[in-house]
């Protein structure tokens, strides 16, 4: 029974729910701190959370159970629960679908509709629309960005129930993060995905456009990370933060256009980008401006 707990928890990919939960607690928190911002009981901050957490664990579950066979041809997710045969996939599917089915509408009825609608676009786009995509596109990429850019706009509406420019600029920070952040891994395991047959981009379009494509999703990311200062919901350190990361992430992508870059800038670049997203959205956080 243990063991089995424990494979199930695998399926949630917990170090990505925890980033998600992060960047929708960052969202939440800079919320909290805009004007003529509603108060919110820790009860209802963390229902925010654990029902966000939810929805990703429903969609990284399906996610599993849909890509099994895949994933059994690649080094890297080979001992996953499903593809080594530790789980049944009945399992993985039924606990996708009833996280899906409990998440999606606690968050339409007991936070508000416009962070439930948001929460169900993350679920099915990434299931439905992403999954299957791998193996036909490239441009897939640019489709799984979505979902991964909407935890902190669904905190940032959980406390607001509305669209807003500062939530719509955090969506921008993550979609444009994830670009490099993805084409990196996609050069330095681009093996693995040929042999499960994915269409990722240094496969399709080779090294040095994949390579290009990073440093411009990059060069667009350091002036949207700006905004929150500019829009004043976030102060001169993160405005500072921000520029140091920015300097050293698109330093690190434009070290990558030239010919010798390879497997290991790549390791490089997706180390980058997890420290500049592991530090951007706490400053975010502390620095937030009312």
């Amino acid at each position: 029974m243990v063991a089995t707990l424990r494979d199930v928890v695998a399926l949630t990919k917990p170090s990505i729910t925890l980033m998600v939960v992060i960047t929708a607690a960052g969202g939440m928190w800079l919320a909290l701190h805009a004007p003529n911002a509603r108060p919110l009981a820790w009860q209802a901050m963390f229902l925010v959370l654990a029902t966000t957490a939810s929805v990703v664990a429903s969609a990284n579950s399906l996610n599993c159970w849909l890509e099994r066979d895949s994933d059994r041809l690649m080094a890297r997710t080979a001992n996953r629960p499903l593809p080594d045969g530790r789980l049944d996939p009945a399992i993985a599917y039924g606990f996708g679908i009833v996280m899906g089915l409990v998440s999606v509408p606690l968050l339409s009825f007991a936070v508000n509709p416009m962070t439930g609608l948001l929460g169900a676009l993350a679920l099915v786009s990434y299931v439905a629309v992403y999954t299957p995509m791998k193996r036909v596109s490239p441009a897939s990429l640019l489709v799984g960005a979505i979902p991964g850019a909407l935890p902190p706009l669904m905190g940032w509406t959980a406390v607001t129930g509305r669209l807003d420019l500062p939530g719509l600029v955090l969506f921008l920070i993550m979609f444009f993060w994830q670009i490099p952040h993805f084409i990196a891994i996609s050069i330095f395991r681009q093996a693995d995905y040929e042999r499960a047959g994915l269409k990722v981009l240094p496969s399709v379009k080779g090294l040095a456009y994949s390579k290009v494509q990073a440093a411009l999703y990059a060069a667009a990311l350091a002036p949207i990370s700006l905004a929150p200062y500019m829009l004043g919901v976030a102060g001169v350190y993160y405005l500072f933060t921000a520029i140091a990361l920015n300097v050293a992430f698109v330093g690190m992508c434009l070290v990558g256009l030239r010919e010798s870059a390879g497997v290991d800038w790549a390791r490089k670049t997706f180390f980058t980008s997890l420290v500049y997203l592991t530090v951007l959205f706490p400053v975010l956080m502390l620095d937030a401006r009312g």
